[in-house]
């Protein structure tokens, strides 16, 4: 496969990116900093660039299998929009594009998953800590929902460092779940077999073990 990985400097985006390198595919990467970026391959090309540049995703989007959108930012109390406007120009470049597969990670809280996280995250540090940032998620999933791409919204758990292991649970119906942990090696095991497979097109699963 070829993939654009936006977000991949570290986190699920980072682990998502040497897997796919491990498995054969053409990563093209989108980062604000490359030279920061501690890999290389001849399989990746690293572009400079952010999610908001439109010219940037004009031009790496189109020949790609899959555009995978893992962007993080740190918690704050200040107005975020980055996600949703992020997103919004992704898609508006995919549309030009003959890419037609988008996986956007989104996370516990988000959308319909709200109240799942159990009393100490629901209660406590999602609205205390990640308020804003989760109500522009909600815009991110409805964007990605109104557009007419192949997508899917994935919701991993509580997020760990810890190794892949291929075993998890992929939820779509969260009546009664609080949800655990879930290693982002795995949530990019996910997203990997995702992006070839698009096995929960148009849903929004939600990852624990």
């Amino acid at each position: 496969m070829k993939l654009l990985l936006i977000g991949a400097s570290q986190g699920i985006g980072f682990e998502l990116l040497q897997q796919a390198l491990q498995a054969g595919h053409e990563v093209t990467l989108i980062a604000r900093n490359p030279d920061r970026l501690e890999i290389s391959h001849e399989r990746l090309n690293v572009v400079k660039g952010d999610i908001l540049n439109k010219s940037v995703l004009e031009q790496t989007v189109n020949g790609q299998d899959a555009v995978c959108i893992t962007i993080g930012i740190k918690p704050t109390r200040k107005p975020v929009s980055v996600y949703s406007e992020g997103t919004k120009t992704v898609i508006e470049a995919m549309k030009k594009s003959s890419c037609r597969r988008l996986l956007c990670v989104t996370g516990i809280g988000a959308g319909d998953s709200r109240g799942h996280g159990g009393f100490f995250y629901d209660k406590i540090i999602n609205p205390l800590l990640l308020k804003t940032g989760y109500e522009d998620k909600d815009r991110q999933e409805a964007i990605v929902r109104q557009s007419e791409l192949d997508w899917e919204i994935i919701r991993p758990g509580f997020l760990t460092n810890g190794a892949r292991t291929g075993k998890y649970r992929i939820l779509t119906n969260l009546s009664g779940v609080k949800v655990g942990n879930i290693s982002r090696a795995d949530v990019a095991d996910f997203m990997l077999r995702e992006a070839a497979e698009m096995r929960y097109s148009k849903q929004t699963p939600l990852l624990t073990y």
